[in-house]
This record gives C-alpha cells, structure tokens and sequence, in this order.
C-alpha cells in the first residue's frame, strides 16, 4: 500500500489532471450524539502544563511521504514582486485603523502551558466565536463582550472525542447559519485516530451541538477545515486536508450532519506532495460543483518544472462512495519565490527582541484561509503563503494571490510579495475579499528589534494589481516568547456575513516576556469605500 501511494504522489506531481479514486477510502462517523447547550457546560480551570502534539515533518516517519527532492535556497526569491507603499495619486488606499479591538483566550487560562495556540475564529450574524488549543472555544457579542467560554471536548459524554488535545478549527457556515467547531483526537502515539466534529443544531453558538467521531486512518496534523455549501447538495460538504503521512484531502457529509443523522460518511483521498488548503465560502452566492483545494510548489524542492500553484476539486458521491474522484484541475504559473524561510522543518527560525529564542514560520505549506467569494460575474479565490528572501534577516515575506473564474477557467488575476524593506519579517497570514473584492491581509511581525506584534495591510478593489495598503496595527506585541520555538501555526481573518465590508481578524502576542504565556487578540476594521457606488475592479 505505502508503495502504491508514493507511485500516486509522483504521478499526481507530474501527469495531466486524473481522478485519482484507486486510492480512495471512506468510511462513516463511528459515533453521534447531541449535546447539552454549550452555555450550560462549565469551563475548566487551568490544567498542568502540557504538550500539544508537535508539528509532524511528513518526511521524518513513514515512506511514501508527501514531499521530493531536497530544500536550497533560490536565486531570486521574491522574483521582483515586492511592493512599497507609495505616495502617488495611484497608491494603494489607505488601510482603515481597526474600529473594535478586544482580548481573546490567554495562556496559561486556555491549556495551561501549552504553545502554539493555533488562533483562529469567525464571524456570524450575532456572535465572535474564537478557538485556541487544547481546546478552549469563546464566545462573544459583537461588541466584544465574553458571553461563554466552554471546553470543545466537554460537549462529548465521552470516548476520545471528550479529550482536549487540540488543532482546532472554527467556521461559520453562512448559507446554513450554523457552527462548525473541530479538533483531532488519538488515544495513542499509534492510534487511533480521529476528527470530532460540532455542528451548532440552530445559529445560536451557545446552544447545543450535533456532535460526529470520526476515525480515520492517520493521524491528521494540522488538518484545516472549509465550509463548501454547494448548489447541488450531493457536493455540499465539509471539505478538510490534512498532514498525514501523505497530504489528504477530504469531504465530510455537511447534508448529513447538519441535521444530526449519525450516518453521516466521509470520502478521503491521500497521495498528495504538498499541504491541501480547501476552498471555504464566503457571501451569500453558493458555489457550483464539488469542493476545491489548492497547494503551492517549488520548482527546486518538489521537482516540478516552475514555481506554481495547483488547483485541485474533490467531487464526493457519499451514496457510492467508490464514484467519487479527486483530481488536480489546473496548474497555475506564478513569479519564482524562495521555498521556506530557513529550511523545511527547521523551526528555529524568525528572531524576537530580547531574546535567542527563535519561532517557527510554518512556511511549508500554505496558510489558512483560501477564501472563496462568488460575485455577479465572476468567481474569486484568495490565499498566502510565507517565502523566503525578503529584505529581512532570515527574510520572511508573505506572498499573497487572487484567482478568478470569469466563466472559462481558473487564472491569476494577480499576486504580490508583502515585504515592505524595512528589516521585519511578516508570517503566520491569513486573508479574505469583501463583498465589492476589497482585501484584508493579517499576519504576525518580528525581528530582533521588534517584539512579535499583530499587523494587517488591505487593498481597495479598484487599486492596481499586486499593491496593499499601507500597514495598521491590532496590537503591538510587549515581550517575546522565550520557552518555545512554536509560533502561532494559523491565525484567522474573516469577514462579516451581516456587514459585509468588515473584516475581523485575530491572532496571539505577548504583553512580558515568557515561556508560553502568550495572549491572543481580536480586531475588525471596516473598508470605508465597500457598499459605496460602483466596484472598480481592477
């Protein structure tokens, strides 16, 4: 088996599109029930310090893993894209200052010593609804107030899912008006292993929750969750990839969870060379055709014949399952960029002031969210990833893009490589486009003369291509993280379903110095030109 997936992995990294069912597997939710309302479930004190489990290097452990080829730095990394902010009339817009800012969960209150805290949240018509490892989940008004702070695995009875352990992942599924919270699970280092899944059963995230285990067959790091509410609802799923001992991608049965049948299924495809982002849907217009995932790939390390992105669609058939295909549908040219920013896995990377202690850039894989709008005549996707070779030391850039579908097929509508010269690096992204295509950038900042802070740029739908904005703050950092290399590993920005040209975007900091006492932040600022006029859209 280990033989035949590393014959698919190299196939799919250099054939024409295929369906690629010989490797399918599927399988139903092991287990179902319905919670208590959240806001009936006390949360628990601050635990011992404990260990999150670590970011697996898919090329350390079994054959057959999801990468070819060896890391080197390349000759030009940035490939001429990075962009400036500028002073003539055809600059960028100006990025709005943030309008709400607000403290999010905080170590050692969340899990008690652990690191990184994995922040990410969403946004729905009434509530914040935040997420950090191990797995505390908040929620608040959207004036910032804390309504409940509940432990994810406590709505379980019992079993494996009932168990805190973390990577968790928070959605808003807007065309449903549910919640969606999930985190992985294993009894042991060897299994098994699942994903635990919590649909809220009305918009209310305080109320009760569907609640699904799944098993699967490997252990599923940094699995990353897209909301997929397609018009045929054969494809409508909750679309995930994971880390395993391949990248994977899967569909989980949104039609079925929703409603709580505990006969819900999932479709799973394993054999690809680089992490799987799926798709995850913003705005009211709903997507046609089975879910999308994209990855990013280096000519050097992963023997491909130029730096690219590859699209990918899962089409799911959870009545035969055997029917269903996973095929990369487009592969898509992009300017040469530096793969990793100190070399793959090599975690001890971006400098903080004050300290010797170095974090992780995650600049492996690409980073969450690919976030999908759908417009009157045109479809739009955005993503980033971190790349090497900024004007920083070590030089951590954040290259960002934006595909549309006009009618015919995917294309790169533009890119651009944030780094804006000024000796910072900017990591751990997270972006999304606004109802009229405007664009939010977050991200961390930090050099050796500066303590790791929160930042975020945006560009204005009409500005030129490639261009942000000039930068704003969340939340200047105070101190550096002295106890662990491990930074962040996703933060989240979203959009707002009910004002839709209001971003909202969290990620972590720290106010002192230490070991893993960090603290996390949520702001939302709002594009003063969206919902104004005519779009200009360049």
């Amino acid at each position: 088996m280990r033989a035949s997936l590393l014959a698919l992995a190299l196939v799919a990294a250099t054939a024409p599109a295929a369906a690629q069912s010989a490797a399918m597997t599927a399988d139903r939710a092991e287990h179902y029930e319905l919670s208590r309302p959240a806001r009936e479930q006390a949360e628990l004190p601050s635990q011992p310090t404990r260990q999150v489990p670590p970011r697996r290097n898919p090329l350390a452990g079994e054959p057959g893993q999801g990468h070819r080829g060896t890391w080197s730095p390349g000759p030009s990394s940035t490939g001429g894209l990075i962009e400036q902010p500028r002073a003539s009339a055809r600059s960028a817009s100006r990025t709005p200052a943030v309008d709400l800012v607000f403290k999010g969960a905080q170590n050692p209150g969340a899990c008690g010593g652990c690191s990184p805290p994995d922040t990410n949240g969403d946004v729905g018509p009434n509530h914040y609804v935040q997420i950090v490892n191990a797995t505390k989940v908040s929620v608040y008004d959207k004036s910032g107030t804390l309504l409940q702070r509940f432990d994810l695995g406590r709505l379980w009875s019992g079993g494996p899912c009932r168990q805190d352990l973390g990577d968790p992942n928070v959605r808003y599924d807007e065309a449903a008006d549910r919640w969606v919270l999930a985190q992985f699970n294993q009894t042991s280092d060897s299994g098994p292993f699942f994903l635990c899944f919590a649909i809220s059963q009305t918009g209310d995230p305080t109320g009760a929750y569907h609640l699904f285990q799944f098993h699967v067959p490997k252990f599923p790091d940094y699995f990353k969750v897209g909301v997929w509410p397609a018009t045929d609802v054969t494809h409508a799923a909750y679309y995930v990839g994971t880390n395993e001992t391949t990248y994977t991608a899967y569909a989980f049965d949104r039609t079925k969870m929703l409603i709580g049948d505990n006969s819900a299924s999932y479709v799973r495809f394993p054999g690809e060379t680089n992490f799987l982002m799926p798709a995850d849907v913003d705005g009211a217009l709903r997507p046609t055709g089975g879910g999308l995932f994209y990855t990013f790939k280096d000519n050097a390390f992963h023997s491909v014949p130029h730096d690219r992105l590859e699209l990918f669609q899962l089409t799911p058939d959870f009545v035969t399952p055997a029917n269903s295909t996973f095929q990369r549908i487009k592969v898509i040219s992009v300017t040469q960029f530096q793969y990793t920013v100190c070399g793959f896995f090599h975690l001890n990377c971006i400098p903080q002031r004050g300290t010797t202690q170095k974090v992780d850039a995650v600049s492996e894989w690409p980073m969450q969210r690919l976030a999908y709008r759908k417009f009157a005549d045109h479809e739009s996707m955005v993503g980033n990833f971190t790349v090497g070779g900024g004007t920083a030391t070590p030089g951590a850039a954040i290259r960002w893009f934006e595909l549309r579908n006009s009618g015919s097929d995917w294309s790169l509508f533009q890119e651009g490589t944030l780094d804006r010269n000024d000796g910072q690096n900017r990591f751990m992204g997270s972006i999304a486009i606004d109802q009229d295509g405007n664009i939010a950038l977050g991200y961390s900042i930090s050099s050796s003369a500066l303590f790791p802070s929160v930042r975020y740029v945006t560009r204005a739908a009409g500005d030129p291509a490639g261009t942000m904005g000039p930068e704003r703050s969340v939340r200047a950092g105070h101190g550096s993280q002295t106890g662990s290399n491990r930074w962040g590993d996703y933060s989240g920005m979203a959009v707002d379903p009910t004002t839709p040209c209001r971003f909202w975007y969290t990620n972590q900091y720290y106010n002192t110095d230490s070991a893993v006492n960090w603290k996390t932040v949520v702001g939302a600022f709002t594009m003063p030109s969206c919902g104004v006029g005519p779009i200009s859209r360049r």
